[in-house]
């Protein structure tokens, strides 16, 4: 594993810059999202390429270009699967999809469980997004609501931990991967992620209590943060401090979407379960 200098201090002079970036890439990410259907498949596959991009050149040193372009083939395949409601074959097109990123790879002298691992990696998030907005018609009425908590829930613990963080610090949360991160901001982080669930439970279009709401909040909070230290602890396997320099302040795009990856999953599963009729 290749060692990296030790972090610095969270830079508050990089909030600006940080703020100036969000402004620019959140107003079409929750117009695609309201809108959904095409719109929001086109805002998802030219995600899936720029994630694919960072991972080959993140995994593939060598011949990223190539592996890049077969974890984005496999994953879009995935995707418009998906899009058409074909989930059985869509997660069957993960499995095919990994396996012939990992000969892509291993043809090129890269590693094949890297490219594997790409497909792995980046699949399986894009197929809830695209089930949580805009598939399975029986709850179709509410998926734009349940993607836009989702992102609430997902921003509100990174603010809040980031917040949190920077301004009591404290001891490590895992400082073999992620030196910046404390306990004080996990803790803030999951108050902030549940604080917003509990709120917006007051629309009746989410058919949620509050104390449900929160409790989702507190489980898409903890996924957030697996996420995110999941991705440090992949950089750091890389040798790279960024997945990429596409969003001035974040990085790459992995690098701020890193924990919605994993908390769409959890937010998927909160949904399903609530169309069973659990948190009324």
């Amino acid at each position: 594993m290749t060692s990296l200098p030790p972090a610095r201090r969270f830079d508050w002079s990089n909030l600006g810059l940080r703020v100036a970036s969000a402004v620019v890439l959140v107003p079409g990410s929750l117009f695609a999202t309201w809108v959904g259907g095409w719109i929001f498949l086109v805002l998802i596959a030219v995600a899936v390429a720029l994630l694919s991009i960072e991972w080959g050149g993140m995994s593939a040193p060598y011949a990223p270009v190539r592996v890049s372009a077969a974890v984005t083939v496999a994953v879009l395949s995935a995707v418009f699967l998906t899009h058409f409601d074909k989930f059985a074959i869509a997660w069957l097109a993960v499995l095919v999809g990994a396996a012939a990123s990992a000969l892509v790879a291993r043809g090129v002298s890269e590693r094949p469980a890297d490219a594997a691992f790409g497909v792995f990696y980046i699949a399986p998030a894009c197929i809830c997004l695209i089930w949580l907005r805009d598939t399975d018609q029986t709850m179709s009425a509410q998926g734009h609501w349940w993607t836009l908590m989702l992102f609430a829930m997902t921003w509100a613990a990174d603010i809040g931990a980031y917040a949190v963080g920077s301004t009591l610090k404290g001891p490590k949360l895992w400082p073999r991967f992620s030196p910046n991160k404390t306990w004080s901001g996990f803790l803030g982080g999951l108050a902030a992620a549940m604080a917003v669930g509990a709120s917006m439970s007051i629309w009746s279009v989410f058919q949620l209590n509050p104390w449900a709401a929160a409790l989702i909040g507190l489980l898409v909070g903890l996924a957030t943060m697996a996420g995110d230290l999941w991705e440090s602890a992949i950089k750091r396997r890389f040798g790279v401090k960024d997945s990429g320099d596409l969003i001035p302040g974040h990085g790459g795009l992995l690098d701020r979407v890193d924990g919605l990856m994993f908390a769409v999953v959890v937010m998927s599963a909160a949904r399903l379960v609530n169309h069973w009729g659990w948190g009324h």
